[in-house]
Parts: C-alpha cells; structure tokens; sequence
C-alpha cells in the first residue's frame, strides 16, 4: 500500500467511525424529524423537484445518503426504483427501517459501501439519474476520482445532480457571513478532533478525528466535466437548508436566507452534468 493509499484510507476510516457515532444523534434530532418524515413530509427542496424535472418511473441512485430520508423522498415521487448508498452502517440501517416504516421496501434498496467502491457495490451498473450532495463532497479525499466514479453510474441519457452548500461559503469560517477570515484555496485536508455535530454542538462524542477537503468550484465544474459528461447548467442560490450563520433567517418555505436589505451571497448551488 503506497503511502497516499494509506493516507486515503485513515481519512475513510477516521470519517466512518465519526459518522457512524453520530448516526443516533442525528435520527432523534428535530432537524432530521423523522417522525413528520414518517408522517409524510417531503425532502427534496423546490428548487431540486424543478431541476430534476419528473421522476416517475426513472431509476435512480443516491451517493452519500446517510439516513436516507432524501433517497425514500425521490420513490414518494414517483422514481421507480431507489438505491441509497453510504459508508455507515449505523445509517444504512435506519434507512432501511425507514423504507419498511413508510411502505416503501419494494422500491427502495439501501447498500453499505464506500462511494469510491460504489460501481462494484450497487445492484445495477448504471442508472437514470445520480443524485448527490447536501454536505457530502466537503468529506471526499480524491474530488476527481469521485467525479469518474459518480459518472460511470449515470445511463445513456441520464443525468448526474447535484446539489450543494456553495463553496465560497468557506471563506467566512462558521461564525459570520460578514467578514473573511479564511482562504478560499486551500487544497490541504481540514483536520478536525472536537466533540458534538451539526445537530447537537454540545453533544458529548468519543470518535471525533475527521478529515475533510475544501474544494473550490472550478475544481467541482472541472472533475465533473473531465468524465466526459455534459454540463447542462450550473445555478446558484441564495438560500441553504441550515442556520449555517447566526445572521440567517428562516423563511415560511424552511428554507434559510440573510436577512432584508443584507447583500445577497450564494449559499448554494447546483448542476446537472448529461450523457448523450
């Protein structure tokens, strides 16, 4: 094993071991609610159902889905066939009792894997559409090998999707969207050994060591249109899923956004790459 093989792998293992500590916490958490999700309560964002477009009878897959409550929502629109893929266990596994909870087991098929293993892990060979992001290329070591690896997934005439936290996000640091405080170029892993999540910051953790890489958006556009897929179209968005910044205001959509009479940033984006 090379010594950049050996690095890729603590990265992998450091990262699972994080995740899946984390797994419990974030199913009893309100900011995942999955009891309104058992209830009927719908993931995907409006702008994400307007790009995709219609669902209905497409096979699709989902890198990185965690829990996979995004996964089951695509099946409650229509798509014939889901697989979720995640390196978690812990999560594959509430994912699965979710698909059985809501009547959805037939459709929806969740398989534990590394996503850089996902070709020779996933039940088909290609699929439809290959849907990804919401905080998941942040924790990937080799951006372009899982740009060849995404694409190898998606059908003739398929599509990859992606939707994501913006980039340029990174250069205010966690505390403020009001000054710069860090560097937007910064290709050295993002190490990280501190306790709690995103859903509960003060929560009181023993596997903490995590690694993570801030990639810029030129990198993103250019791995993705390296595989040879078609970049149908990038937009931004100045709206986000989360309280990132204290400063952020909920809307009556759920959606996050600065407040009135601030300059607007972009908060998110998202991109869908074809093959012909």
């Amino acid at each position: 094993m090379t010594s950049e093989s050996a690095d890729r792998e603590q990265w992998i293992e450091a990262n699972r071991a994080m995740w899946d500590e984390r797994v419990p916490l974030h199913a009893a958490s309100a900011l995942y609610d999955q009891a309104g999700f058992r209830a009927g309560r719908d993931e995907i964002r409006g702008f994400e159902a307007a790009e995709v477009g219609d669902v209905t009878g497409k096979r699709l897959v989902h890198l990185q889905c965690h829990m996979g409550q995004d996964t089951l929502s695509w099946a409650r629109r229509g798509a014939a066939k889901v697989v979720g893929l995640d390196f978690s266990k812990p999560a594959i596994d509430v994912a699965r009792d979710l698909a059985a909870d809501v009547g959805l087991a037939d459709r929806a098929e969740f398989v534990v894997s590394d996503v850089y293993e996902a070709a020779a892990a996933l039940p088909d060979e290609d699929y439809d559409i290959v849907y990804t992001g919401i905080g998941a290329l942040y924790w990937l070591p080799d951006l372009w090998r899982w740009a060849e690896t995404a694409a190898s997934l998606v059908a003739p005439g398929g599509f990859l999707y992606l939707a994501e936290f913006h980039p340029f996000l990174q250069v205010f640091g966690w505390h403020s969207a009001r000054e710069v405080v860090e560097d937007y170029f910064r290709p050295e892993p993002l190490v990280t050994d501190e306790p709690g999540s995103y859903v509960e910051i003060e929560a009181e953790t023993v596997d903490n060591l995590s690694f993570a890489r801030l990639h810029t958006m030129g990198d993103i556009v250019s791995a993705i249109c390296a595989t040879g897929l078609r970049l149908e179209f990038l937009h931004e968005h100045d709206v986000t899923v989360f309280q990132q910044f204290p400063e952020l205001v909920r809307g009556e959509d759920g959606m996050f956004r600065l407040p009135e009479g601030r300059p607007r940033l972009p908060l998110m984006y998202s991109l869908k790459a074809s093959r012909p």
